[in-house]
């Protein structure tokens, strides 16, 4: 649960220096483990970085100045990360750089919860350590007791703080409903019932100047102080954009998880789909420019944390079905053939001339599809991994 903070100026500060500490420990154990793999001798554990991490105070009065507390969590958070990477579900974990990662945590000691205040209905405070009482915005309630926390500063200057509180998930009507989710970049969630959902972006004034501001930026020169305030200004309107896809994430994913009892969505690699299209020098890539633009259009749309929030929200009810096809087969007949899909946004069945929206043609498919298996070119379901007949198929009904 994220909460706006409001600290003071001197408050602010001393967050600051909180941020460079734990952000300069984690980049000296990064440094000790770069070159480390596993089955080799001498890299150090966390019992070994925690008596270094001692030395170190007493030789930096910068360091020894800050919080113990703030230092050994940043260790801790990188000895979990490591152990995360070996265990292949996380990346190795990398350099934190000044001006973007700006946070720390802060965990309960013997399981005790830190303490955090209401004073008004709009306004609760947090007690930080050497920094006191620091208020923040009450915009939500918090369900349960958190025993840790993690400041934040984002890139346009804003202050958050993270309770970590997992809330209870949310129930199903239990009427056995099912809905098909098709994502797309026009449409960013097409759902089987013909609703279509587009992520709220920026408005046509704030687009232009985001513009306007990306020409300046490339005028200014690197290290100035009117390349810092137009890059301030930019992550200011880029912050907006995030905060909208948020919410309309938050607010889409409770709906669902609300209205339906089981939710299908397309099992979609997009780590895959958003890698660049350059190249190398030898093989330099093609459409480098066009690919580009779609990767960003798929990051803005929300696809992978739609899901991620449905899936907390609603676990054990959203399925994951294989994505192949849906987009080609006609829902009302079955018949398959490219040609139907005759634009992003209309479908028009090439046999019984089925007319519908392209996209929640493709939902109502991934909700009829069964888990498990996959659509073959002539419109029926196999067995996931077996062999699939590409060649153009004559019409089948869908009986």
């Amino acid at each position: 649960m994220r909460f706006r903070l409001a600290p003071t100026p001197a408050q602010e500060q001393a967050l600051l220096e909180h941020c460079s500490h734990a952000r300069y420990v984690w980049n000296l154990a990064v440094e000790q483990h770069r070159h480390w793999r596993p089955g080799r001798a001498g890299a150090p554990g966390y019992a070994e970085l925690s008596r270094q991490l001692t030395e170190a105070r007493r030789a930096l009065a910068w360091l020894g100045a800050g919080s113990q507390t703030v230092q050994q969590q940043a260790l801790r958070d990188f000895a979990q990360a490591l152990s995360n990477f070996f265990a292949g579900t996380h990346r190795r974990p990398t350099w934190r750089k000044a001006g973007v990662h700006e946070g720390f945590r802060i965990v309960g000691q013997r399981g005790k919860a830190w303490d955090v205040r209401r004073l008004s209905r709009k306004v609760g405070q947090v007690w930080i350590p050497k920094v006191g009482w620091v208020r923040f915005r009450w915009s939500r309630q918090v369900s349960g007791i958190a025993k840790s926390f993690r400041v934040r500063r984002d890139r346009a200057g804003r202050w958050h703080v993270a309770f970590a509180v997992i809330p209870p998930p949310v129930d199903g009507p239990g009427t056995g409903q099912v809905v098909g989710i098709d994502r797309g970049v026009a449409v960013s969630a097409a759902l089987s019932t013909g609703e279509r959902l587009s992520v709220p972006g920026l408005r046509a004034t704030e687009a232009t100047r985001m513009r306007r501001l990306q020409r300046r930026l490339a005028r200014a020169k690197r290290g100035s102080n009117r390349r810092a305030r137009v890059k301030a200004a930019i992550a200011r309107v880029k912050a907006r954009e995030s905060d909208r896809r948020n919410d309309w994430v938050e607010q889409t994913s409770t709906d669902l998880a609300r209205r339906f009892d089981l939710i299908r969505v397309e099992d979609l690699r997009i780590k895959n789909m958003v890698r660049s299209a350059r190249g190398t020098t030898a093989a330099p890539g093609t459409n480098v420019r066009a690919k580009a633009g779609l990767n960003r259009s798929i990051h803005a749309a929300g696809w992978g944390l739609l899901v991620t929030r449905l899936e907390q929200k609603a676990p054990g009810r959203v399925e994951k079905v294989n994505p192949a096809y849906t987009s080609q087969i006609c829902h009302a007949c079955g018949h398959c053939v490219a040609e139907s899909r005759e634009s992003q946004a209309v479908f028009r069945c090439r046999a019984c001339g089925h007319v519908d929206h392209a996209d929640v043609n493709a939902a109502k498919n991934i909700r009829d599809i069964a888990v498990g298996r996959t659509v073959t070119a002539r419109g029926a379901l196999q067995p996931l991994g077996g062999a699939v007949n590409r060649e153009p198929q004559p019409v089948l009904s869908s009986g």
